[in-house]
């Protein structure tokens, strides 16, 4: 079993201006939804998957600043795939769904 590592990952993101909203199993969800973040099997990866709903050029930025702070903690912020979220229940239902594309 790998260690996942987030509080490395809130310091990478901290230094980049950016903060974790919510951490549910293997994914962390940003106070923005441009993109979220998924460990994987290795120790010090993650996975950067991209809103579907979002416009890549706006986030390439963020991500490569991201990706540099995340390396100078001995992270690896590796590109995945592209999700779409939709509220899942009634009205002030807090459920969502996720489904990768």
């Amino acid at each position: 079993m790998t260690t996942r590592q987030l509080g490395l990952v809130r310091e990478a993101l901290t230094t980049a201006g950016m903060d974790i909203s919510y951490a549910y199993e293997d994914l962390i969800f940003l106070e923005h939804n441009g993109f979220l973040l998924q460990f994987t099997g290795q120790e010090h990866e993650l996975l950067v998957h991209t809103n579907s709903d979002a416009d890549e050029d706006v986030l390439s930025g963020a991500i490569a600043l991201l990706q540099i702070r995340a390396a100078e903690l001995g992270l690896t912020f590796s590109m995945g795939t592209r999700y779409h979220l939709t509220r899942d229940g009634a009205v002030g239902d807090q459920k969502i769904r996720l489904e990768f594309c």
